[in-house]
């Protein structure tokens, strides 16, 4: 009975994460439109997260286009079938690797980072001291921090996909011989605007929930200093859980449309 009503427990916990973070969402977009704009602020979170996270994702997307390769290549000798290789890898990573991989790792640079800053700030009373001093907390914290990153991934997702590709070239110049040219005429042969857009259009909403989720846990962040590192963890781990389901769904629209 015990685990009943603790699993009851941790049941109506969710649901209520889950509604507060829809009041922090429709505050945002309210906040959002409203001046005065804090363009500046915009501009620079936009420079300081597309920045710090360019090298992890050029790393990371240089090696898994290399492995991608270098574990698919036997197989499709097997079968004669090397010379789809361009084809798959690019397909492959456009539509679903490089997206999902790429989010997953802003959501543990960025996200983090945001839920440790803004946590640090309320045990602090910084956001305190602004709501005091007549300046909007929300407006100039949070709404700022979600347009930049929901901005800067689509930016991240597209230099990673390309470093990817660019590290599965390499692959196949060394073990096949491919050039350069050929290689990027195979890739961009079958690539298809009904592969481009919708990848490119659920890397918006990776990026917003990646600022939504960071900024809520921080920006309600408590137990003092104890709770900074809860909210930088939990905004990680509610982050990803969040990115597959919005994955999925947006897979599944596209699979929809895509039967019309």
């Amino acid at each position: 009975m015990n685990s009943i009503f603790k699993i009851i427990e941790l049941f109506k916990v969710f649901l209520l994460e889950i509604g507060e973070l829809s009041y922090f969402a429709g505050r945002f977009f309210k906040e959002a439109f409203k001046r005065p704009s804090e363009f500046k602020e915009f501009l620079r979170q936009c420079f300081y997260m597309g920045n710090r996270s360019l090298l992890l994702v050029a790393v990371t997307g240089f090696i898994i286009g290399l492995v991608f390769t270098l574990q698919s290549r036997p197989t499709l000798q097997e079968f004669g079938a090397v010379s789809w290789m361009p084809s798959m890898v690019s397909i492959s990573l456009i539509r679903e690797i490089g997206p999902i991989i790429t989010a997953l790792i802003c959501a543990g640079r960025i996200g983090s980072g945001i839920g440790a800053e803004l946590g640090s700030m309320r045990v602090t009373e910084q956001i305190d001291a602004m709501e005091v001093s007549g300046t909007n907390p929300f407006k100039y914290l949070v709404v700022t921090r979600i347009l930049a990153t929901t901005f800067m991934l689509p930016i991240l997702v597209f230099f990673g996909d390309a470093i990817a590709i660019f590290g599965s070239f390499l692959v196949e110049n060394i073990k096949g011989n491919v050039s350069f040219l050929l290689y990027y005429n195979q890739v961009f042969d079958a690539l298809e605007f009904g592969d481009l857009i919708p990848a490119t259009i659920k890397t918006f909403f990776f990026g917003f929930a990646i600022g939504l989720v960071g900024c809520f846990k921080g920006y309600n962040c408590k137990k003092g200093t104890a709770g900074v590192g809860l909210a930088a963890n939990s905004a990680v781990v509610f982050t990803s859980m969040l990115l597959f389901i919005i994955d999925f769904i947006a897979v599944f629209v596209t699979d929809i449309f895509y039967d019309l």
